[in-house]
């Protein structure tokens, strides 16, 4: 039996369980709200794409476009099961997905490594299936890859940080770290939302441990 969600554990959905979604995909803008660029594929010769999850997607992506060397940031759903799943159906944690943020980013400019230092310093990554008052499934921590050198490069530097945290007194590291598989632009609200609502809900927040071999966003 499926339970509505506040009462069902916190678990990800098996296949069986997930809700069915739909072949149409939820319809995203042309542009970037912040910096004008195409939001959707084909992006300029040269750049390489990752998805981190770092709880609430509004700000991490704000994170994320503040940084330089990022070409185009999105809010999407990556890491389920449900085809082209709507906010409310993510929030119900039947599609097994992670808020996330596409980033687009220049490797000339900065480094898969300095991204992952964005990525472990904007947040709480030993939380599991929550971050800060977020709870939920959706609100995990992860890294989702589109490349083998970029598997390789997240899980030496999540090792590194490991260490670092256990050092300043903090549980294991609880993210996800795989090969990004389909993933969803969320709906149009989501997008550079706190570029269009500067006084909106923020819950990004770290543990003020510095990641090594990345770049410090303190």
């Amino acid at each position: 039996m499926v339970m509505a969600y506040g009462t069902r554990p916190l678990r990800l959905p098996t296949a069986e369980e997930a809700l069915p979604g739909r072949a149409q995909s939820i319809r995203v803008p042309e542009r970037h709200h912040v910096s004008g660029r195409p939001m959707l594929p084909p992006y300029p010769a040269g750049t390489e794409v990752a998805l981190f999850g770092m709880g609430c997607f509004w700000g991490a992506e704000r994170r994320f476009w503040q940084t330089e060397g990022v070409v185009v940031t999105a809010a999407v759903y990556a890491g389920g099961l449900t085809a082209n799943p709507t906010y409310e159906e993510v929030c119900t944690g039947l599609t097994g997905h992670a808020e996330a943020v596409l980033v687009v980013y220049d490797p000339g400019q900065i480094p898969f490594d300095r991204l992952l230092g964005v990525f472990w310093e904007g947040h709480n990554p030993t939380q599991g299936f929550r971050q800060g008052n977020d709870v939920g499934t959706q609100y995990r921590s992860a890294l989702y890859c589109t490349s083998d050198e970029q598997i390789e490069v997240a899980g030496a530097s999540r090792d590194v940080y490991q260490a670092e945290l256990h050092q300043a007194g903090y549980p294991d590291i609880t993210t996800e770290i795989a090969t990004a598989g389909p993933y969803y632009f969320a709906e149009d609200y989501h997008q550079q939302y706190l570029a269009k609502n500067p006084n909106g809900y923020c819950g990004l927040g770290g543990t003020g441990v510095a990641c090594p071999t990345g770049l410090s966003t303190a």
